[in-house]
């Protein structure tokens, strides 16, 4: 039987999660953290309603999952996120240990890898997952605010 479990099957949950951040009027980002393929937490940016800068998709998502386990490391757990991290989330995402990280579309202005930031040396990571929908979507929105 084939594993539906994959990279893109948790991306596209990422996705719709950024879909309801555009709908808010959010830079659509979304992320879910995925543990023994069970989704612990489901996000999308909230800057804009809350006011805060540092309400990211991804910083959500950390804390949300972190709730759920009990505990403040996420070792065994993966993030799917739309967007490249940035330094700021690559640095939280850093200090609690996560696993796993699968981004779909790059930043290449001020995504984690531009700007140097390091992961924890036992994280990995994948890119390009769903890059094109991901990226269209980010796109779609600025050129609506345009």
């Amino acid at each position: 039987m084939e594993n539906i479990f994959t990279d893109a099957f948790f991306m596209k949950k990422a996705l719709q999660e950024a879909e309801i951040a555009f709908e808010k009027g959010e830079i659509p980002v979304g992320a879910v953290i995925v543990i023994d393929n069970k989704v612990i937490a489901r996000t999308h940016n909230l800057t804009e309603l809350l006011h805060d800068v540092t309400a990211h998709a991804e910083m959500q998502a950390i804390t949300s999952a972190a709730n759920f386990i009990g505990g403040k490391y996420l070792k065994n757990c993966t993030l799917y996120v739309t967007l490249e991290p940035c330094q700021m989330c690559a640095g939280a995402l850093y200090w609690s240990q996560i696993s796993k990280i699968v981004f779909g579309a790059s930043d290449e202005n001020r995504g984690f890898q531009k700007m140097g930031t390091q992961l924890h040396p036992k994280t990995q990571v994948v890119s390009g997952v769903l890059e094109k929908e991901c990226g269209d979507l980010m796109k779609a929105f600025f050129k609506n605010k345009r």
